[in-house]
Order: C-alpha cells, then structure tokens, then sequence
C-alpha cells in the first residue's frame, strides 16, 4: 500500500529533477502529476515486455502512478504491472496503484466466442447476474465488484489497492434507469467501502468517459454531487464516519476539454464544470485521454501550443492537462521506454498559472 512516508521519500528522492508542482497531494502523501497508463496494445508477449520496460522506466525515473484495469489488454495489463512492481529500484509502498472494475476481462487473449467466454467464467460458474449486464460485458453490482477486486488484487500481486475505480457506469443507463443507476452504486460502494476498512482498498471512486462531462440531458450523463451523495450514504450504512469515495477518472486534453468548459452539474445552487464540482468536493481528479489516445503527438492547436511549455507536443499536451484547476496527475499510456521518458520529462516544465489556463479559453 502507498505510504505517506514512501511517497514523500519518492519525492525527496526525485523532486530535484522537476518543476514547481510537479508532485501534489494525494491523500496523506503526494503522487506525481505525470501518471503511467496501461490502455492501448494488442493482448501479446511482446506488448507485455515493452509494457514492463516501459513501466520499470517511468518508476525509476520519477512517476509513482500507475494506472490500470481488470479488463485492459484482456487481462494482461494487471499482470504486468505486478512484474514491473517487483523488478522496478522503487518501494511498493511509494507507489500509487490504480484499477478498475466493471468491464468483464477476457483471460489473456480474445476467445473465438467472447460472449460464450464471458457467459461461461462470470455467469454460469461466477458472480454476476445476467440481469445486471449492460451491453454483454459490464456489470458493477456489488458481488461483481466485489469478485474484480480479488481477481485484481491477485493479478497485480498486492495486499492493497490504493486506489479503486467503479469504470464506466454510464454503460449501465443503456438498459436501467438513471435512478437504478445511482440505486446500484450506492450498493457496490457499500461493498467498496467494506474493503477499505479492511485495508484490500485505499480509496475508491469511479472512472468514466462520458458521464461528468456531458450536460444533464445527454443520455450518458451522471451527476458528480448525486455519485458522491450515494457513497456517503454507503458509509454511514456500514458505519463509516468517512467515505473512502476519493478520486474520479475522466477524459481531459486540449479537444476534450468539457470537463472544464461545460456546466454538466447542479452544485451549491449553480451550474458547474466536472473539475469545478470535483474541487469543491475535494476529490482528486486523474485525466485519462492526456494526449487524445495519440492524436496530440502530431501537434496541438497553434493558439494553444504557443502558451504551453515543453519540448516536443506531447510534453506540451501533457502540460496542457496537467495545468488545469483540480487535476492532481495527467495519465498517459505507452509501452516504449523512450516516449515515457519523453513524457515524464513534461514535468521539467512548470505547468500554466490559473490566469494563463483560464486566458486559452477566452
């Protein structure tokens, strides 16, 4: 489990060689604000072993954030990120480890029939209820859940997630209500909440594309207040004077910037942004999509491009993410030690002021 005594010892250990704000506050100790994804790649040994490089650099090179999922790369991705735990010079207890539940995982590669496959492992000889599958694959009810994190937990070779995401729940509104929505996350969050006093789980929270960026009558739409409502109330149902619901994932760079621009949610008598709502509920915000799943590496929108600092596009793309009010770590994800190098090296520069952010959208 991440400590606040190894991740502030990370950070004397690697603070020298970056910019101001380069680590922040995570909890009691501090994470850097350049964050290892797991996403893209085929399910392959080779991708696995440039992953585990990939990783093993960005540990040793000052990024003490990984983040990854159950269902990633068929399940390999979990599997390398335990490897890259073990081999990396870097405690386990100075790392921030992320996963997420919710998507059902192949078994390391892609079967002929992969809704047969899943049927077979998670329905007929598991935990999940046909009636609570969304979309033939995605199921957060709090068994299910409950199951993915032992399965993650084994994969990844900890005692302790530090933080656990509910991925995707907006998935769920293609065959519930948005009620029932709410209805079953409070119910996993109670489950979730459960581990965190057991100390499988540091914190948990939830992890979307769509849902807190798209304004209340998009179809995908779920209310930031309305989520963290529902996992106080989990709390105080199993007797917890504080939640453990303490970060969000989502979408967040230069053309995606809706967490930010867009007034998706109901908060204190107004209309406010994702991040905004994020802020003052003092929750920490990880930015998946940082460089747009690639696109940004070619090049960013010149208005914008000429405020950012950085050597090459994407250490400004990154720049870009990381500069905006409330987010706590840009993730990226690649599997060559050479572009994590690049992108790590994005904290060398000092991310844009609050003014300057703010003026790009003006």
């Amino acid at each position: 489990m991440a400590t606040a005594r190894a991740t502030w010892g990370y950070r004397d250990r690697f603070g020298d060689r970056f910019g101001r704000t380069y680590f922040r506050r995570f909890g009691p100790g501090v994470v850097s604000s350049v964050g290892l994804g797991t996403y893209l790649g085929d399910p392959t040994d080779a991708v696995d072993d440039g992953y585990e490089r990939a990783l093993v650099a960005g540990l040793e090179g000052g990024c003490n954030v990984v983040d990854t999922a159950a269902n990633y790369r068929c399940g390999r991705s979990e599997r390398v990120v335990g490897r890259a735990l073990d081999r990396a010079d870097v405690d386990r207890s100075a790392v921030v480890v992320a996963t997420k539940g919710g998507f059902l995982p192949f078994d390391g590669e892609r079967p002929e029939d992969p809704a047969a496959d899943l049927r077979a492992r998670f329905v007929e000889n598991g935990p999940v209820d046909p009636a609570d599958l969304a979309a033939g694959q995605h199921c957060i009810a709090p068994d299910a859940i409950d199951a993915m994190v032992d399965r993650s937990l084994d994969r990844l070779g900890v005692e302790t997630v530090d933080c656990y995401y509910v991925h995707n729940p907006e998935t769920q509104l293609r065959v519930r209500s948005r009620e029932a929505v709410y209805d079953q996350l409070e119910a996993t969050f109670e489950r979730l909440e459960r581990r965190v006093a057991a100390g499988d789980v540091g914190a948990y929270g939830v992890a979307t594309w769509e849902a807190f960026r798209r304004p209340p009558d998009h179809d995908a739409h779920l209310s930031l207040p309305a989520v963290v409502e529902r996992a106080r109330r989990a709390a105080g149902t199993v007797g917890r004077e504080e939640t453990g619901f303490g970060a969000i994932q989502l979408p967040f760079n230069v053309v995606m910037a809706d967490a930010f621009t867009t007034p998706a949610h109901e908060f204190e008598g107004e209309r406010r942004s994702a991040l905004e709502v994020a802020h003052g509920l003092d929750l920490d915000v990880f930015t998946s999509a940082s460089l747009a799943q690639g696109e940004l590496v070619e090049g960013l929108p010149a208005a914008v491009d000429a405020e950012l600092a950085g050597d090459t596009p994407a250490q400004r793309a990154l720049n870009f993410a990381r500069s905006a009010p409330g987010v706590t770590c840009a993730l990226v994800g690649t599997s060559d030690p050479d572009h994590v190098a690049e992108n790590v090296a994005a904290g060398t520069f000092d991310p844009l002021g609050a003014r300057a952010f703010d003026a790009v959208f003006e």
